[in-house]
């Protein structure tokens, strides 16, 4: 196991571990918030640990099979995979002519 998987199961163990104690808080019915933040905590953990298997892919399999002149497979792959990142792919949201950013709120 190489450097980025051993941070990558770290990080998913610890997310892991995350989630058994916001079932023991909902369940002592604990304040709602209190929740809310635990849980991107837990969000938080796991878009660090797909940041770091993309870039892991990235420099393994993807400079790989660019040498081996397979850009557009490997490409459509990727493209394919990170259609669901709701940061990558999420699309601006638009109402009443005013465009919101990818969280949905609203700028000028």
């Amino acid at each position: 196991m190489d450097d980025q998987q051993r941070s990558v199961v770290n990080r998913l163990k610890t997310a892991r571990g995350h989630v058994n104690g916001i079932i023991t808080i909902v369940e002592n019915d604990a304040y709602c918030p209190d929740v809310m933040k635990q849980l991107s905590a837990v969000q938080g953990l796991l878009e660090g640990a797909s940041r770091l298997m993309l870039r892991r892919h990235l420099e393994t399999c993807v400079a790989k099979a660019m040498q081996e002149g397979r850009t557009a497979e490997i490409v459509d792959e990727l493209m394919e995979t990170l259609k669901f990142d709701k940061h990558v792919f999420r699309p601006p949201q638009v109402r009443d002519g005013g465009e919101l950013d990818p969280e949905g709120t609203p700028h000028d």
